[in-house]
C-alpha cells in the first residue's frame, strides 16, 4: 500500500460555472479538514447536508458533505467530497481555504487515479478503462472503456498468468520431486498441452488489436479521387456543415482535412484529400504526396468519381469503396460503383453512411470487449506468446530453463495489469487524466 504524507484536493465535476461542483480530497488530513470546515460530524458513506465554513467560521457554502473512510474508498484513502453550488467564486473560496491548511496541496493531473493504483484499488487496465470512460464520445467507445474500467479484460489476463504459474508449478514439482509417485513424468505432457491451447487464445485475443484500435481512436476514411469529383463537397455533406472549401477551381484542396463522423456508435475520422492529377505546382504536388500517403494509412478509402464527367482510368486501390458524385446529372461514366449520390438532392447518402458502416463492421466483428488497444498491451501479449513458444519448442533444454521462460511470460502479462515492472510506465498513464480524477 502506498504511504502519501500529503491530502490533495482537486475540483472532480466540469468546469465551472456549472449547476454544481464536486471538489475531492483524499489522505491523511481529510478528518483534519471536515472538523474545520464542516459544520457538524458527517456519518461515513452516506450524504449530509452541512454548512461548509473557513477556519473562522465564514460561511463559504451549504451543501452535501460525503465521507469515504479508507481502505474503502476510490483512492483507499481517507476522502472527503464536497457537493457545491458550482459558481466560480464558490469553488475559488473553497480552494482559497484549503490551500491555507497545511499538508495539503492541489492534486496533479491522474493523481487520485495514481494512488488508487498504488493503494490496489485499480489496476492500470481499470485505470486506462476509466480514463477513457470519462473521454468516451461515441457509444462503442462507451462499451470498451467499461469493459476495461469494470475488470473484465483484467479478469482474462489473470487466469492467463494463472495457468502459466499452474504450469511452471507443475514443472518444478516434477525437477524436485522426479521419483515420487504423485508427480508422474507425464506432467510435462500436460503442461505443455495447456501452454499451447494458451498460446493460441492468446495469438486469437492480440489478432483483435485492430479491432481495438478502430474502436478507441477512430475508423479513418479517406475521401480520394481527381479535381472537382465532388469530394469536399460529399465530406461537408457526410457532415452536415461545412469543413471544407467547395468551389469549380480543381485543386482547391492543397492539405488534409479532418473531421469526426459518429457512424453506429462508431467513431469514424473523415479525411478529405487533395485531388490526385500531375501538376508543376509545388504547393498542390505536396498536396497530392500528403493524400497518398493519407490513402495508404486508412482503414477505408472512398474513391469518389464524377459519374458526369468521362471515367477516371486511374486505378483506385483494390479493397476502395468507388462511389460515383453527381447523379442529379446526366451520366456519361458507364461505370459499375458501390454507391451513387447527388450532394445537391442527398440521394445516397444514407446508403453511403450505410456501406461506410458494413465495412466497418467487418474489421470489427460482434464478439467479446474484452480486447487489446493500446501499444503497450500489444507488444506485452507478443512478448508473452514468444516466450511461451520458446519454452514450448526448446524441448531439448533443460525443464528449469523452460520453466524460467514460463515465468518471463507471465512477467510481461502482468506488466499489462501493472502487476509488475510498470514505473517508467506510470507518468505516461496517469498524464492522460484530466484535473480532479
Amino acid at each position: 500500500m502506498g504511504e502519501f504524507t500529503e491530502t490533495i484536493y482537486a475540483l472532480s465535476s466540469g468546469a465551472v460555472p456549472a449547476g454544481l461542483a464536486v471538489i475531492r480530497v483524499s489522505g491523511p488530513k481529510v478528518a483534519d479538514v471536515m472538523r474545520v470546515m464542516v459544520s457538524s460530524a458527517v456519518p461515513p458513506r452516506s450524504t449530509s447536508l452541512r454548512t461548509i465554513r473557513t477556519r473562522n467560521g465564514a460561511v463559504l457554502d451549504n451543501g452535501l458533505v460525503l465521507f469515504f473512510p479508507g481502505p474503502h474508498s476510490f483512492t483507499g484513502e481517507d476522502v472527503v467530497e464536497f457537493h457545491l453550488h458550482g459558481g466560480r467564486a464558490v469553488v475559488s473560496a473553497v480552494y482559497q481555504e484549503l490551500s491555507s491548511l497545511d499538508g495539503l496541496r492541489q492534486a496533479m493531473a491522474g493523481e487520485f487515479s495514481r494512488r488508487a493504483f498504488e493503494n490496489g484499488k485499480l489496476d492500470l487496465l481499470e485505470i486506462e478503462g476509466l480514463a477513457d470512460l470519462i473521454s468516451a464520445e461515441t457509444e462503442m467507445q462507451r462499451r470498451l472503456a467499461l469493459e476495461y474500467s469494470s475488470g473484465g479484460l483484467s479478469t482474462l489476463y489473470e487466469s492467463w498468468s494463472q495457468r502459466l504459474t499452474r504450469g511452471r508449478a507443475l514443472i518444478e514439482a516434477e525437477l524436485d520431486f522426479p521419483d515420487e509417485d504423485d508427480v508422474p513424468g507425464s506432467v510435462s505432457d500436460q503442461v505443455w498441452s495447456d501452454m499451447t491451447a494458451l498460446v493460441s487464445e492468446i495469438r486469437q485475443h492480440l489478432g483483435m488489436a485492430k479491432a481495438g484500435e478502430i474502436i478507441r481512436d477512430g475508423f479513418k476514411v479517406v475521401i480520394a479521387g481527381l479535381p472537382n469529383a465532388g469530394k469536399s463537397s460529399l465530406m461537408n455533406a457526410l457532415v452536415r456543415r461545412d469543413i471544407a472549401i467547395v468551389t469549380d477551381i480543381a485543386g482547391t484542396t492543397r492539405d488534409v482535412l479532418s473531421t469526426d463522423l459518429d457512424i453506429d456508435g462508431f467513431l469514424v475520422k473523415l479525411y478529405d484529400t487533395a485531388g490526385l492529377r500531375e501538376t508543376e505546382e509545388v504547393v498542390e504536388r505536396e498536396g497530392i504526396r500528403r493524400a497518398r500517403s493519407a490513402m495508404e494509412a486508412a482503414d477505408l478509402v472512398v474513391y469518389v468519381e464524377d459519374m458526369s464527367a468521362p471515367t477516371d482510368e486511374r486505378s483506385a486501390p483494390s479493397s476502395a469503396l468507388r462511389v460515383g458524385t453527381k447523379s442529379d446529372l446526366p451520366a456519361i461514366s458507364s461505370r459499375e460503383y458501390d454507391v451513387r449520390i447527388s450532394v445537391e438532392t442527398s440521394a445516397g447518402l444514407d446508403q453511403l453512411r450505410q456501406a461506410i458502416g458494413n465495412r466497418l463492421r467487418e474489421m470489427v466483428p460482434a464478439h467479446s470487449l474484452a480486447i487489446p488497444t493500446r501499444a503497450r498491451h500489444n507488444d506485452s501479449l507478443a512478448e508473452c506468446i514468444l516466450a511461451i513458444e520458446r519454452a514450448i519448442v526448446n524441448d531439448h533444454v533443460d525443464l528449469d530453463l523452460r520453466a524460467e521462460d514460463l515465468r518471463m511470460a507471465g512477467t510481461a502479462l502482468g506488466r499489462i495489469t501493472g502487476r509488475v515492472d510498470v514505473e517508467n510506465l506510470l507518468d505516461v498513464i496517469f498524464g492522460e487524466f484530466c484535473i480532479g480524477k
